[in-house]
């Protein structure tokens, strides 16, 4: 039987009863979800990194957007409490849509 030792999504266990196959499971405990939730994330951000097209970035890109809620949940905020401080910060500071590339600062 192969041994994943990794955090899976919800319904990754009812998705394999339904085939039939045993499995072994456990719930974690609140530090031990925000390391696995940390370990996730980085996983699949190279999942993003190794897309070769553009259908497999955006699926990679939902499941990092999935991972950091449930990171933002961890820390006490949620999704609408996340995205407000996106919103304040490109307000703030702007976002990435103009493409600027910063070479260098004089004085620094």
């Amino acid at each position: 039987m192969p041994v994943y030792e990794k955090l899976v999504r919800d319904g990754i266990p009812n998705l394999i009863a339904s085939q039939g196959k045993d499995f072994t499971t456990r719930i974690l405990e609140p530090e031990e979800y925000i390391t696995e939730l940390r370990k996730k994330l980085k996983e699949e951000s190279e999942e993003y990194f190794r897309a070769v097209s553009k259908e497999e970035a955006i699926e990679e890109l939902a499941d990092m957007l999935e991972v950091i809620q449930a990171l933002a949940e961890t820390h006490g905020s949620n999704s609408a409490e996340l995205e407000e401080l996106r919103a304040e910060k490109a307000e703030r500071r702007g976002g990435f849509k103009d493409r600027i590339f910063l070479i260098e600062v004089e004085g620094e």
